[in-house]
């Protein structure tokens, strides 16, 4: 896109009488979603399960790349903030076994063709949370290079949607000027957001059939987060040339760098757990899902153009406004309105739960394994009705907080199904798994298939979990004589390798 339009579309979203007009909509949307879930509109005949998954591009030589533009066009995958950034979508399913099945094929799918995409240009798709092989010129170079048009500022490495540039302008003004992120071992600050480009996750999506039952998914997904975050954690590093050669960084750095990204790029130096990006407080209503979105700060604001929706007709396309300003609300679970329900008429709609507090995983098998492993769990706990919401959200925070820096290790916090507190693990496992396996027999998937959902990762239960991975190889490759930048290189390179294939990461 052209500079002056990338500052036409921000000038356009700075302006007080389209920020105004942009909050009256949202705020007439919701009134509009409150009355539908009063109602029971929003009410379905299924749960449904969906998911999102974002991985980024590297060239022949392992080193991250941008993603030409007709990749995109011929994968059927979608663009993100990074230019070497993509993400694919399995669509709504049916939470039973022909549809769990479903995904599976889809995510398959569209990895596979993503992947074809990409070759025909000599690059290759990544499954992981954070890019550690740094892009030719170095990662410095990479996310610092910005454009001055007219005051507005252009990243060079962002993809140049308005969307996008009108965000960065935003809160690189919230933030004074510069977005510092301040880890063990590394200091980075730039005059962009791009850094928050490091990281990728996968986001499962579980659409609850009953609205007013939408709270006891929402908070009990919260207090699952801890412990699932745990399992899966695979961010413990930034790029090589980040860092000097520090051995004591791979002890002092937490397992999942993600979080703090992702929070210390949008927060604007608030302190962990508030601003803008933050663990969610519970929910008492369903009608919350749209108050919180009401309430939250407006950033970059977009007026939708009516006559040019291609959703035009449905739900959704009633709801623009509101819709853009949800997608800005970043919370790590989310309350989504308006997706359409599977099999219903054009103007069907629905409440779902979009979980995103965890990390891309090395493989499509175990992707969908922590996908069925989330849903399977959620539906179970709440249909047993299960006292884990009993736990204090203070709890539930900082042992999400807590995973976050140790990973495997993270001190957990449960209640379990007698109601007693309990932060043992092996305790808090079995009955994750349990209930992940009552959930899923809910939905009518044989024990059979379950156990061949759970296997890869309920097998991580001893710690073998793709942060803990990481680190011992590098730890490794330091006390074989590397320094820290050549040892986090050689690590990511064997995990490249082996990432994207068909064996799980608990069999590397």
């Amino acid at each position: 896109m052209e500079a002056s339009s990338l500052v036409d579309a921000v000038a356009r979203s700075t302006d007080l009488d389209i920020r105004e007009a942009f909050d009256r909509r949202v705020r007439e949307q919701a009134e509009r979603i409150r009355e539908d879930i009063r109602s029971g509109r929003l009410d379905t005949d299924e749960f449904a399960v969906g998911m999102e998954l974002e991985g980024y591009a590297v060239d022949e030589s392992g080193r991250l790349a941008r993603i030409p533009d007709p990749v995109f066009d011929r994968a059927g995958c979608g663009k993100e903030l990074g230019a070497h950034n993509f993400e694919v979508n399995s669509p709504a399913t049916v939470f039973d076994a022909a549809g769990v099945a479903e995904q599976a094929d889809h995510i398959r799918a569209n990895v596979d063709a993503a992947a074809e995409a990409l070759g025909a240009e000599g690059l290759a798709p990544v499954l992981d949370a954070v890019w550690t092989v740094p892009p030719v010129g170095g990662t410095d170079a990479y996310l610092g290079s910005v454009e001055d048009h007219d005051g507005v500022v252009v990243a060079t490495n962002m993809r140049h949607h308005p969307r996008y540039v009108a965000l960065d302008n935003e809160i690189l003004e919230r933030s004074g000027g510069r977005i510092t992120l301040d880890v063990p071992g590394v200091t980075l600050s730039y005059r962009t957001i791009l850094m928050e480009s490091l990281a990728t996750s996968l986001q499962p999506h579980l659409q609850i059939p009953d609205v007013t039952a939408f709270p006891r998914y929402f908070n009990a997904a919260l207090r699952t987060a801890g412990p699932l975050l745990s399992l899966t954690s695979n961010a413990p590093f930034l790029p090589a040339d980040c860092y000097d050669d520090d051995p004591a960084v791979i002890d002092a750095t937490p397992h999942e760098l993600r979080i703090p990204i992702f929070e210390e790029s949008i927060n604007a130096g608030a302190p962990r757990g508030e601003g803008k990006v933050r663990f969610p407080k519970d929910l008492e209503r369903a009608t919350g899902v749209v108050d919180r979105v009401v309430a939250d700060e407006t950033y970059a604001p977009v007026l939708a153009d009516r006559e040019d929706d291609p959703d035009a007709g449905s739900y959704r396309s009633t709801l623009r406004e509101y819709d853009h300003k949800r997608g800005v609300h970043w919370r790590w679970v989310r309350g989504v309105v308006g997706g359409q329900p599977v099999g219903t008429a054009r103007d069907g709609a629905s409440l779902r739960v979009e979980y995103r507090p965890l990390p891309t995983q090395p493989t499509v098998r175990d992707t969908v394994s922590v996908q069925v492993l989330v849903v399977g769990l959620l539906r179970g706990l709440v249909a047993a009705d299960h006292p884990l919401t009993d736990l204090p959200w203070t709890a539930a925070r900082d042992c999400f907080y807590d995973a976050v820096d140790a990973g495997p290790d993270a001190d957990l916090a449960w209640v379990t199904a007698e109601g007693d507190r309990t932060d043992d693990s092996e305790t808090v496992y079995d009955e994750v798994f349990a209930y992940a396996r009552r959930g899923l027999r809910a939905a009518g998937l044989a024990d059979d298939v379950i156990e061949g959902y759970l296997d890869p990762i309920e097998r991580r239960r001893d710690g073998s979990v793709p942060s803990a991975w990481k680190k011992a190889r590098v730890r490794e490759a330091v006390a074989d004589g590397a320094t820290l930048p050549e040892a986090i290189e050689a690590m990511q390179r064997e995990y490249i390798g082996r990432a994207g294939g068909e064996t799980p990461f608990v069999d590397w």
